[in-house]
């Protein structure tokens, strides 16, 4: 059996972000997708999923207008930013998991460097970050 990966020692670089597409591994550790379609051609027992957390993915209006106008991303991440916003409880229960082990953010999108996990990421990587001894 392959030995345990270590786990980083500040919960902000346990945060990552994959391609469901690409194998599941030992160190993704809690694989959380985070799009608000089920992928294409991913059979669910092949997904190795911690959670299916859609609600927290971009709204559906706004995934659309991102489709379209894939030239704007910083107008993307901003609106999205403002989506997260209003969904604290998700965001705190996923950075929560960070607390205790490796979180993969999964995503479906071809484009690894533009795309919602990378965003979603970013915010829980600043929550974390900013947390007050309260939310701990």
């Amino acid at each position: 059996m392959p030995e345990r990966p270590t786990v980083p020692a500040d919960p902000a670089d346990r945060i990552r972000v994959k391609r469901i597409y690409r194998a599941a591994r030992l160190s993704d550790g809690k694989r959380i997708l985070v799009d608000r379609l089920w992928p294409r051609g991913i059979a669910k027992d092949r997904a190795r999923l911690f959670s299916w957390c859609r609600d927290v993915a971009p709204s559906d209006e706004l995934r659309h207008w991102f489709h379209a106008n894939p030239d704007r991303w910083e107008e993307f991440a901003a609106r999205y930013r403002d989506e997260l916003a209003t969904k604290d409880d998700l965001t705190r229960d996923l950075a929560g998991y960070a607390s205790e082990s490796v979180v993969t953010l999964l995503y479906a999108s071809k484009n690894d460097d533009r795309n919602n996990a990378v965003v979603l990421r970013d915010c829980l990587r600043q929550r974390i970050l900013q947390r007050t001894p309260k939310d701990a």
